[in-house]
């Protein structure tokens, strides 16, 4: 988006420059991508100046010149030899002064030097118009008619100052501020100044000869729809001030009429259209949705079959526009028109946006309707445009302004607590700044007392509907620079601390959990002691029973989180949902032998049913061992609790086989598939696999470990060997004995192939297994990588008695 500074200055008053009201608005939330330039004429006449001739006498070695001495606003007169035969004393003249540059009408640019011209000498130049580029003549100086003190900028004389424009990256958030006025409305709070309305005071309704009924039958998607005639009109070229005004946002001037909507358009943000009266049937606009396929050639010549739920604008026989998009080809302005009928409308921004995605079409106005604009805005905008086009194209206002409004959009109430927004700025900046930031952005204070302040949002403020916009609103104004850090500050997201918030942690973990696919579930810690019995007294003798249960099902706290987990599966694959990924963070409960009950908390996991849908690409994949495993993994990682060592599970009731995950000789977590009879007994018809992770253990013994070192300059290299071992030899056991045999050169271990068959020995398996080797101050040599893969072949045959095939 486009903002000329020249036109934000007719809205507001603004004495800094251009870099700086560029880095106000890129800080309130405009960024500002970028500030051109624009030239009325090449070289925008810098160093060219008003100045007056104080003395004119004949050049001394030269008939043809004159000597002249010329005020131009320095404090001492310039001495300027002139050829030009009109040069008097007492006259206004244009004079480049020492080092500018001109850029004369068909000529190549050249630089005004100090010189002596026939042995005097001239410091500048009086100047004719084609030397300055500003016309053709050259018959002599330009004389001017002025009181302009010497040394203005004749730029400023003759209106040419350059314009700069403002290249803004338009958040979709910020549809309030689509136009030079929305923009100046930001000003208003940045610079504490008024942002002035174009006075619309003059319209005057001259008569009422050629009134245009409107009729609105889609109230949904028109809430307001108002529109004025002008009478004898004559279309034809825009006035050059105009055409100016347009190049500068890169439009292209059509003619009057459809220049003047697209320039309030840009100026107050409200789209406008223009018919041919004349082409309007039955005098009688009609706003509505047609019937689905219905022919429409628009202005660019293209026949598109309309949706049903097109809104058009039509008259009695046909329709004549895209409402909020596009016009017609039929009832468009041309150089014959002469009665126009203006629209100024609210268009539902749902319908405009979704009209123009199945058309493929994008308009100014769309941009903006689509946006939503502002309701309020109508009827200023449509007095604005009939007034600029009576002033560029003639006619008269020949009707009332015609205005269809049945339901006003109201404002909308909220609440805003004082201490909120200063918890969420994160800073205290005191209830008078917040309220007068929000009236200089035009939301009305209407109530207050010491914590809270009633406010109402006008609709042009789209986006602000709840406290948090409206906090929104007040920091980008008051400024996210503005902001200081606390060196108390402390966040869960930034850095990591020593000594982080045991919560945080935990909502980091259950975070990675979800984002992994699986569903939070939150159960009873009361539950059912049947389920306990099957596994014998000793399970039961350590439930800690409730006093006075209100029901049989609900008598004991658990023991186990397996059980509450079955019951959330069984309930879900009852209902046909048989793929399921669940967590839960929850306490257990345990009758000591000393009377008393031990309280910890468990994280468990549970996955059933397929991991990947069956589809006509693959078919679906059950879920796995390793599946869990490597979440459990990843969690033990972000807890920093990854040096543990696995070992076979001791079998339990609910799970009979499974790897345990010991630390420190502490079980951190126990993974495996719930045993089937457990399964059965719950009436769950799924493998079960089941994860429990504790919880307090792995939080009192965390340490956030955050480390950085420079990345290695030197390359890595993997080496592979496939070794034939025991089946009962797990790859923990391997990886161990090779980070004990290698501490500084290995890396990494890796299996990457199993295989058990007829092709090795019965009681035996083969691990291919991959060995990544860096030294971080020199390149390995083959010697050193031949040597250390040696100690570790030796090391496996001893400890493992394993048979390395080669």
């Amino acid at each position: 988006m486009l903002i000329s500074l020249d036109w934000l200055k007719q809205l507001i008053h603004i004495d800094k420059t251009a870099e700086e009201v560029g880095a106000l608005l890129t800080g309130a939330g405009l960024e500002v991508e970028g500030i051109h330039k624009l030239e009325a004429v090449k070289g925008g006449l810098e160093g060219i100046v008003i100045g007056e001739v104080l003395t004119c006498e004949r050049h001394p070695d030269a008939d043809k010149l004159s000597l002249t001495t010329v005020d131009i606003g320095t404090g001492e007169p310039s001495q300027i030899v002139c050829g030009a035969p009109n040069v008097a004393a007492g006259q206004k003249v244009v004079v480049a002064t020492v080092n500018s540059t001109l850029y004369p009408t068909g000529g190549e640019p050249f630089k005004i030097k100090k010189s002596k011209i026939r042995g005097a000498v001239s410091e500048g130049m009086i100047c004719a118009e084609d030397e300055i580029g500003i016309g053709t003549s050259h018959a002599g100086i330009m004389v001017l008619d002025t009181d302009l003190p010497n040394g203005t900028p004749a730029a400023e004389y003759f209106g040419l100052n350059p314009d700069e424009m403002f290249e803004i990256g338009l958040t979709p958030n910020r549809a309030d501020a689509a136009s030079h006025y929305g923009v100046a409305r930001d000003l208003q709070a940045l610079l504490k100044t008024p942002a002035t309305l174009p006075d619309v005071s003059a319209f005057k309704v001259e008569n009422t000869s050629r009134t245009i009924a409107v009729e609105v039958e889609n109230l949904e998607a028109c809430p307001r729809y108002a529109g004025v005639t002008i009478t004898g009109v004559k279309v034809g070229p825009s006035p050059e001030w105009l055409q100016k005004k347009l190049r500068a946002i890169d439009l292209s001037p059509i003619n009057n009429i459809v220049d003047v909507t697209n320039y309030v358009l840009h100026e107050l943000g409200q789209p406008l259209h223009a018919f041919d009266a004349d082409q309007i049937a039955g005098n009688k606009i009609i706003v509505k949705t047609i019937a689905e396929g219905t022919p429409f050639v628009t202005l660019d010549d293209v026949e598109r079959k309309m949706k049903a739920n097109d809104l058009m604008i039509c008259n009695t026989e046909e329709p004549m526009a895209v409402a909020g998009v596009f016009g017609g080809k039929k009832s468009g302005v041309t150089e014959a028109t002469t009665t126009i009928f203006i629209e100024s409308a609210y268009f539902s921004p749902d319908y405009v946006r979704r009209t123009g995605m199945v058309h493929g079409l994008k308009t100014d106005a769309s941009f903006r309707f689509e946006r939503g604009t502002d309701p309020n805005m109508v009827i200023t905008a449509l007095k604005r445009a009939a007034l600029l086009m009576q002033e560029i194209a003639g006619g008269i206002i020949s009707s009332d302004i015609v205005d269809v409004y049945p339901n006003t959009i109201q404002n909308t109430e909220l609440s805003l607590s004082i201490e909120r927004t200063h918890q969420l700025i994160g800073q205290h900046i005191g209830a008078e700044r917040i309220k007068t930031i929000l009236t200089d952005l035009g939301i009305e204070v209407n109530g207050e007392t010491e914590t809270e302040l009633q406010l109402s949002v006008p609709p042009f403020k789209v986006d602000v509907t709840r406290e948090a916009d409206v906090v929104e609103e007040v920091l980008r104004i008051y400024g996210f620079n503005n902001i200081e850090v606390s060196e108390h500050m402390g966040t869960t997201y930034m850095a990591s601390f020593s000594k982080p918030y045991p919560e945080d942690v935990t909502d980091a973990i259950m975070d990675y959990i979800a984002d992994n696919g699986f569903h939070e579930i939150i159960t009873n810690s009361i539950t059912n002691s049947n389920y306990y019995k099957p596994a014998g007294d000793a399970e039961v003798a350590g439930l800690v029973n409730v006093v006075n249960y209100n029901s049989e099902d609900l008598d004991v706290l658990r023991k186990s989180m397996v059980f509450s987990g079955l019951e959330v599966l069984r309930r879900n694959i009852n209902r046909r949902q048989r793929d399921l990924k669940l967590f839960e963070l929850g306490k257990i409960y345990q009758q000591q032998e000393d009377g008393t009950t031990k309280e910890s908390r468990r994280l468990a996991l549970y996955m059933a049913g397929n991991l990947t849908a069956e589809s006509w690409k693959q078919p679906g994949a059950k879920m796995a061992f390793h599946d869990l495993a490597a979440v459990v993994q990843n969690v033990l990682r972000k807890l920093n609790a990854s040096d543990y060592e696995t070992q076979p599970l001791q079998p339990n009731p609910y799970m009979k086989q499974g790897v345990s995950y010991v630390k420190n000789g502490t079980i951190v977590a126990e993974i495996g598939p719930v045993d089937a009879g457990v399964a059965k007994f719950m009436e769950v018809k799924e493998q079960v696999w089941y994860a429990e992770l504790n919880w307090d253990y792995l939080l009192k013994k965390y340490k956030a470990n955050l480390t950085a070192e420079e990345l290695p300059k030197f390359p890595e290299v993997r080496r592979d060997l496939s070794l034939v071992l025991d089946k009962n030899v797990t790859f923990d056991q391997v990886k161990h004995i090779a980070f004990r045999t290698e501490r500084k050169l290995l890396q990494d271990v890796n299996v990457f192939d199993v295989y058990e068959g007829d092709k090795i020995e019965q009681g035996k398996k083969a691990y291919a297994i991959s060995f990544t080797l860096l030294d971080k101050q020199q390149t390995l040599t083959d010697k050193v990588i031949d040597s250390t893969m040696t100690r570790l072949m030796q090391q496996f045959e001893k400890q493992l008695g394993a048979f390395i095939r080669k």
